[in-house]
């Protein structure tokens, strides 16, 4: 049994976590009216291991004749399944789906890392509970809604179309779908094209529940699937997590139409570490905003402003972190780092590393082994970057951190500020006070104090400029998918 050596002496055994426990056809269908259907063309394309380049299954392509067929059960589902039970018995369904969720949890975390690359200390620990808690969450508030909004009728929108990006697969389907149904809507889910198993998981898991057929389906494709969906005459609602590009092809396509949005965007969120900061804390927490999660967060911490005085000390302390990192089998539990999503993701990257170099910026990267097959990356630093590099203005989305430095609270408070996203931001000081000021001055949805990355499903989350358009999570997340009309409650 091979074994990771360190510079320390001690070194990690293997430790795999089984894959007996679980299934992944050969073949997935489409997700339509309560059942798996064929696709119209007939075409399939193939989902892949970004740790070995192996196939995983085959998935079935939508064209815009699936999509129709799709929203046509979801029509059906709401008028005559959905919209006629009572918000309690809405509610049951959705918290058995909850239940079901948590009982195959370990199943749904390993499918998760083996179709995203993720460590599956990440999908176990994080995403798959945090998933549930959204499901349970909104079972709650389904038969509660006169009394979040008093003063206001609250009405379903109809027919919900999703599209969700590939960082969070099975997450971003529970924080969409369940307040979709909470409200009392229907839903037309498209997963990204290369993490689309955990969602046709969670399809045969509302078909095990019994849910009335049309009230959640599933479509999976690229992006012309996505757009059929969009341009769908007959969706009431678009939620959409992805690029800021497309978000501003979405918002361009639904110009002049009677038809709610949101969209949850890009960003490129500051991690401000003030000198009476307590460091190595600190350190642990800059490490877990950008490289535990392989960078693949839209709220990730990919800047880094640090004040000036304690610079070299953070930085040293962060290359020493770095070594100690594993970058490696998404399955083992001693993975830090797992692999880049796909072969065109890590392109991405690479051709921002080297964007970097050409903009002057020192590069450094860890020393770490990382397997020959499949997609990786290495844990790396951009220090002498200056507000105008493209480094820190673009969203790289990969274990890629721009460091500048700072003397002053106003200094780091305008370089925070100073890019086109506000999504999301950090602030580690001991000074309570000095918390205060800087989250209410940074322009972003959600600020973190002496921590980072921490949701819950009761907050509401969401960004400012190209950051997006709209809340998710907490009551936010109901009401944009109501329609909340002026008067005394139904």
């Amino acid at each position: 049994m091979s074994k990771l050596q360190f510079d320390g002496g001690w070194e990690y055994a293997p430790a795999p976590e089984s894959t007996d426990h679980i299934e992944v056809n050969e073949r997935y269908g489409l997700f339509i009216g309560g059942e798996f259907v064929e696709p119209a063309s007939g075409e399939y394309f193939a989902t892949t291991n970004p740790a070995t380049e192996q196939q995983l299954s085959s998935v079935a392509a939508a064209g815009t004749e699936d999509v129709d067929r799709a929203v046509r059960a979801a029509r059906n589902g709401y008028d005559k399944y959905w919209s006629k039970l009572s918000a309690a018995d809405r509610g049951k369904y959705i918290f058995r789906i909850a239940r079901m969720l948590q009982e195959r949890a370990r199943e749904f975390a390993v499918i998760e890392s083996l179709d995203g690359g993720k460590p599956i200390r990440e999908s176990r620990d994080i995403d798959i509970p945090l998933a549930a808690a959204h499901f349970f969450y909104y079972a709650g508030w389904a038969d509660k809604l006169d009394y979040a909004y008093p003063g206001r009728n609250v009405r379903p929108l109809g027919v919900a179309g999703q599209i969700i990006p590939w960082n969070f697969p099975l997450l971003m389907a529970a924080w969409k779908i369940a307040p979709a149904l909470a409200c009392g809507n229907t839903v037309v889910l498209k997963p990204a094209e290369t993490t689309p198993l955990t969602a046709l998981k969670l399809a045969e898991l509302v078909r095990d529940a019994d849910l009335p057929p049309g009230v959640v389906n599933i479509v999976t494709g690229a992006g012309d699937t996505g757009a059929a969906i969009v341009d769908h005459g007959d969706v009431d609602k678009v939620a959409f997590t992805g690029s800021t590009a497309v978000g501003r092809a979405i918002m361009e396509r639904l110009a002049g139409q009677d038809k709610k949005y949101t969209l949850e965007l890009g960003g490129k969120a500051a991690n401000i570490i003030f000198a009476d900061a307590a460091i190595d804390q600190a350190v642990e927490g800059i490490v877990n905003g950008i490289f535990f999660n392989q960078g693949h967060v839209c709220c990730a911490g990919s800047r880094l402003l640090v004040q000036e005085s304690v610079a070299d000390e953070v930085i040293a302390k962060l290359r020493d972190r770095m070594e100690t990192l594993i970058v490696g089998d998404p399955l083992d539990k001693n993975t830090d780092i797992g692999a880049i999503n796909s072969a065109a993701q890590l392109e991405r990257i690479e051709h921002y590393l080297k964007l970097g170099r050409s903009e002057g910026a020192d590069v450094y990267q860890s020393s770490v082994p990382v397997p020959k097959q499949g997609y990786w990356c290495r844990p790396t630093l951009f220090t002498g970057v200056s507000q105008s590099n493209r480094v820190v203005q673009e969203e790289i989305f990969g274990p890629v951190l721009a460091i500048q430095t700072f003397r002053t609270f106003g200094e780091a408070l305008e370089k925070a500020n100073n890019t086109p996203y506000g999504l999301s931001g950090g602030v580690w000081t001991d000074k309570g006070a000095k918390i205060f000021r800087m989250t209410q001055g940074i322009r972003a949805g959600v600020v973190w104090a002496n921590t980072f990355n921490k949701f819950d499903p009761t907050s509401p989350f969401g960004g400012y400029k190209e950051s997006g358009v709209g809340r998710e999570g907490g009551l936010h997340g109901l009401s944009a998918y109501l329609d909340l009309v002026a008067g005394e409650a139904a």
